[in-house]
């Protein structure tokens, strides 16, 4: 069993984290959250230990690992905090604000023979997946292009921000989950383009980000923009001998926000409609056009791999290179607004 602790008790925490580590039951155990707030508007988890005191979490020998669920500019602090504790740490994404942040925390782990990882759970999006499986059929031929689309209609977002901040980009809010897709499966890119603005002007919040990632002869681009009254398809993949669409994203945020969880057969689960279209041209040269059923999202992967990482010593499911490359595109891309 690996014993677990939260520092933050939010939204990040009680939607995106704590809905798929109580599912693993025999492996996981959530012994304590902490928020330096009491009060909450989240429902508290029978048997967990709520507290304002941070030596709950720091002190308590029997906690092995340690979630921050932070606001980012609070992750290289927590992250820190809970090394020096002797405890293994998973941080939220953006991993850290800078890429030497990310270094620094990968070389006291090493020193201290802990882990520390990033929250990388969009590496088990069910659109993601599905697409990884029709480029592996070969049925598209060689890769030449991949589209991938994180879009929104909320002007009312970059309209209620005055100041440009790295914390609240969309670049480092949004980007971290495409740009690590992208690394984790086609690996380090050859050169990057990148194309990163403010929409409402110069000083505002970078609300648009376009990033063309080149492996050889092969695009893969990552576009988001707060102003896309009709989204683009989350991902679009061209081959030589066809192409791939699947117009909407994984469905487990959709049913965490309607408080549908987990323990339902049918938790994000796509449904016929949701399925993408495969059209190609066999090696007889005849057309095909065919849906794809959907290969099934589940965030709770990441919390399995690292209970496999800490007690039974198998490798880490988010390699730390993968972690500093991902921060020193963000922080490029940045700088190019």
């Amino acid at each position: 069993m690996l014993t677990i602790a939260y520092i933050g008790n939010g939204k990040s925490a009680n939607r995106y984290h704590l809905p798929f580590s109580t599912k693993l039951k025999d492996k996981i155990n959530v012994k304590t959250i902490y928020s330096p707030r009491a009060e909450s508007p989240w429902k508290k988890i029978p048997g967990v230990n709520y507290t304002t005191t941070i030596e709950d979490v720091l002190d308590d020998p029997e906690i092995q690992l340690v979630v921050v669920s932070t606001p980012s500019h609070l992750h290289y602090k927590y992250g820190k905090m809970i090394l020096e504790n002797g405890k293994n740490a998973l941080v939220e994404k953006p991993f850290t604000e800078t890429s030497e942040e990310a270094k620094e925390l990968f070389r006291l782990a090493k020193e201290k023979g802990l882990l520390i990882q990033c929250y990388q759970n969009r590496r088990f999006d069910s659109d993601f997946l599905t697409v990884q499986k029709v480029i592996e059929s070969g049925v598209l031929g060689d890769i030449l292009e991949v589209e991938m689309h994180y879009d929104y209609f909320r002007p009312e977002v970059p309209e209620g921000v005055q100041e440009f901040s790295k914390e609240t980009s969309y670049l480092y809010g949004h980007g971290c989950h495409t740009i690590d897709q992208v690394l984790s499966y086609f690996g380090s890119p050859d050169s990057i383009h990148y194309d990163v603005r403010q929409l409402l002007g110069k000083g505002r919040m970078n609300d648009y980000f376009d990033l063309d990632l080149y492996y050889g002869t092969m695009k893969v681009s990552v576009k988001s923009s707060y102003f896309r009254l009709k989204e683009r398809p989350s991902f679009v993949v061209y081959g030589k001998k066809g192409v791939f669409t699947k117009q909407t994203k994984d469905r487990q945020e959709e049913h965490l926000k309607m408080f549908y969880m987990p323990e339902n057969e049918d938790f994000g689960i796509d449904l016929p409609e949701h399925y993408g279209v495969l059209t190609y041209i066999d090696e007889e040269g005849r057309y095909h056009e065919e849906k794809v059923i959907s290969e099934v999202g589940d965030y709770s992967r990441v919390y399995d791999g690292l209970y496999e990482t800490i007690i039974n010593g198998k490798e880490k499911l988010v390699k730390d290179e993968e972690t500093i490359e991902q921060m020193e595109i963000l922080e490029e891309g940045i700088k190019r607004i």
